[in-house]
């Protein structure tokens, strides 16, 4: 299917937006309304890496996982739980293992749903698989194997489908170590969206196929990387304001998922989820103070302002004091969403919205430009263009930096470092050109020379 632009803003203003609701809703799983009026724990989790060893190992590891996520949930007396499988590579090269996870997990969430009245869903990420030892391979042979993993799954119980896509990367991994505002633009803007329309048309086809829910995708594989790199604020590796530059033009390269069929919940490494939210209207899962298991971030409460679903990104399974650590992770994030619930309930929601992002809105430039109402002004400048994933992806970018400068005459502290890559920034981006075809043709000669693992067919080119 052609992908759908958005070109306007789901919202009137960025204060219609909060945690647990959506414009639009989605129903999935056991009983389970997300975006409805309430938030749930999404608890993610990895098998030890010796559970790999066989399928009849992984499938046993991922029970006793289900089991306990289950149990401590109707335990404390939490009334809804998402859980998401993040498939270690074997369970989607593989796609027989990956399906025969996702029964026996659906078969014991059923058990607890038919006992004690839980409302429940399960989210199977299917592993990029589409490369080689030394290349991406978008197009070729492991396609249909990455696509079939998908509708193994789904027809085996999984509810939720997502996946962490890996166009672009090749270039913009190239690209950020260079500070190269140019290429990010290109890798994740162009080369990015260009497979996300492919993927996610597929995607959402075997959804409707198999009556279960086209979810969404995060830019993990560019906008987290910059995040990660950026570390914390004695880190210099990468500059702050870069990685927000990475953030906001993963925004428009998410958005094609739900251009092309997606409903949400958007998966939580998303940090971008925020302003798809105000653009698309469709329910976000988010990660922030309760996935300190698997990173550390600059925006812990802040990222919680719009969350519908609350994650906290991945956690190995294995015994703690207090339980195992899914458990203990999964019993956070639902006293989490237990206050969230409450304050909606009080007509409090605003407040705490607020709250949790003036906690952190000054602490660094990607927090400043993630809370809600800059996330909104980066919406607004990708819908202005919306038919243009170029322009719309410049457009964020620009919008970026000017916030960020807004922020900077104000409250937001900029090191020296920081004031001086943005200023670079800002120039590279006034530099460029407004014409889609002149840019692409321009990077494809230049990326195409200096990356050597860049092959344009996996584009399509």
């Amino acid at each position: 299917m052609a992908a759908t632009r958005f070109t306007k803003m789901a919202y009137a203003s960025a204060d219609e937006m909060t945690f647990g609701v959506s414009k639009y809703p989605v129903k999935a799983g056991l009983g389970l309304e997300i975006g409805a009026g309430y938030t749930i724990p999404e608890v993610n989790y990895a098998p030890r890496p010796e559970a790999g060893a066989s399928k009849e190992k992984l499938i046993k590891e991922y029970e006793r996982i289900t089991t306990d996520i289950m149990a401590r949930m109707v335990q404390v007396g939490f009334p809804a739980v998402i859980l998401e499988t993040e498939h270690v590579q074997q369970m989607s090269n593989n796609p027989s293992w990956g399906a025969e996870v996702a029964h026996a997990q659906k078969t014991i969430m059923e058990e607890y749903h038919d006992e004690y009245g839980i409302k429940c869903a399960l989210r199977h990420t299917i592993g990029d698989i589409r490369e080689n030892r030394d290349f991406l391979q978008l197009r070729g042979d492991k396609y249909s194997v990455f696509l079939e993993a998908f509708e193994e799954c789904a027809k085996a119980g999984a509810d939720l489908l997502s996946v962490e896509s890996m166009g672009g990367k090749e270039v913009f991994d190239y690209a950020v170590l260079r500070n190269d505002i140019a290429g990010m633009l290109y890798a994740i803007g162009c080369l990015g969206s260009i497979d996300m329309e492919l993927i996610w048309s597929d995607i959402s086809a075997i959804a409707k196929k198999t009556g279960t829910v086209s979810a969404g995708d995060t830019d993990c594989a560019q906008a987290n990387t910059a995040m990660f790199i950026g570390g914390g604020l004695l880190d210099k590796n990468l500059a702050h304001t870069l990685a927000i530059l990475a953030r906001a033009i993963s925004a428009p390269r998410s958005l094609v998922a739900y251009e092309c069929g997606a409903v949400g919940p958007g998966k939580d490494c998303g940090y971008e989820n925020v302003v798809i939210k105000a653009i698309t209207g469709m329910p976000m899962t988010q990660e922030g103070k309760t996935s300190t298991c698997a990173h550390s971030d600059v925006m812990g409460n802040l990222i919680m302002q719009c969350c519908d679903c609350w994650s906290n990104e991945s956690v190995e399974y294995h015994g703690e004091f207090g339980g195992t650590t899914v458990q203990c992770w999964g019993e956070s994030l639902a006293y989490d969403c237990a206050l969230m619930n409450t304050a909606l309930e009080t007509k409090n929601d605003k407040v705490l919205r607020d709250l949790l992002m003036l906690s952190d809105r000054y602490r660094d430039p990607q927090a400043y430009v993630l809370a809600y109402d800059n996330a909104y002004r980066i919406g607004q400048a990708i819908v202005k263009d919306g038919d243009n994933i170029y322009l719309r992806a410049k457009n964020a970018a620009i919008a970026c930096c000017d916030i960020v400068s807004e922020g900077a005459a104000g409250k937001l502290e900029l090191s020296r470092f920081e004031t001086k890559a943005l200023a670079d920034a800002k120039a590279s981006l006034d530099s460029l050109t407004d014409d889609m075809d002149k840019f692409m043709d321009d990077c494809l000669t230049k990326y195409k020379s200096e990356v050597k693992v860049f092959l344009p067919e996996n584009y399509g080119f």
